[in-house]
């Protein structure tokens, strides 16, 4: 049966290799049959968090920007997928900001059940990968009814299009959209 797939690409660089990891993630997705839409946070206006929590009563955030928007766009997705750098051994700024931001799906009926961390680092060693799992793991610990279903790690990629030379990450990104 044919899923709603919303993939956030949270890089704030142009053809980064977290894009071409989501990229290759969606083509695998839509080869079998799914809706795929990216989102890329690049250009998007997204304020940090408040804490008010109105979100928890109305299921909206009272700040109207780009965050609210795709917040909404998550609560219907079937199937979540990040794309995400890796800096300081963490997701990056922008991806932590929406997902601080998505508070007004914790009290909502959300319809994702699966989650997909794609993520791309410098460093070559794969536990660079562990803090940035770590952070993906609080965020779907709050959410019981989904659980993370892969996770893409793409060490050793610096420079844009440094990923291109990596086929067997990109086979797999490309596996898992398919499988999804």
């Amino acid at each position: 049966m044919p899923q709603n797939v919303l993939i956030i690409s949270t890089s704030p660089r142009k053809n980064s290799n977290s894009d071409a990891l989501a990229e290759a993630f969606a083509e695998g997705a839509r080869s079998a049959g799914h809706r795929v839409e990216i989102i890329s946070l690049r250009d998007k206006t997204i304020n940090f968090c408040k804490g008010c929590l109105t979100c928890q009563k109305t299921h909206r955030c009272i700040q109207h920007d780009d965050a609210d928007t795709i917040a909404q766009k998550m609560l219907f997705a079937d199937v979540l997928c990040f794309a995400t750098p890796v800096y300081y051994y963490a997701v990056c700024g922008q991806m932590k900001t929406m997902l601080d931001r998505a508070n007004p799906l914790f009290s909502a009926n959300y319809a994702f059940r699966k989650v997909y961390l794609l993520a791309t680092a410098a460093d070559e060693t794969p536990s660079a990968m562990d803090g940035v799992l770590k952070d993906m793991e609080g965020w779907v610990a709050c959410f019981p009814e989904c659980r993370i279903a892969g996770m893409v790690r793409g060490t050793g990629v610096i420079n844009a299009g440094d990923i291109k030379s990596k086929i067997m990450l990109l086979r797999e990104s490309y596996e898992l959209g398919h499988d999804c």
